[in-house]
């Protein structure tokens, strides 16, 4: 019988990888002129706002890839079906 919080801890640990993930592949850096073309293109207020958004998606798309992969990991070498 499956832990009724299984899924929940499955999605954790995936999150608290892709934190760990984000701590060691800093996300990419802009160069200047390409940063303040962005904030113009986006209307933001500052660089700042820019870089908070930049590492939000970096997060979600690490995050993403490592779920897939584990994913995939588990149903070819694991999973018992």
């Amino acid at each position: 019988m499956k832990h009724p919080l299984e899924s929940l801890l499955t999605a954790g640990g995936i999150l608290l990888m892709a934190l760990l993930s984000c701590l060691l592949l800093p996300a990419p850096s802009l160069g200047l002129t390409l940063a303040q073309k962005l904030v113009e293109t986006f209307h933001l207020m500052d660089l700042n706002q820019l870089y908070t958004l930049l590492f939000c998606v970096w997060f979600l798309a690490l995050g993403a890839i490592e779920f897939l992969a584990l994913r995939y990991i588990w149903r070819r070498w694991f999973a018992l079906a």
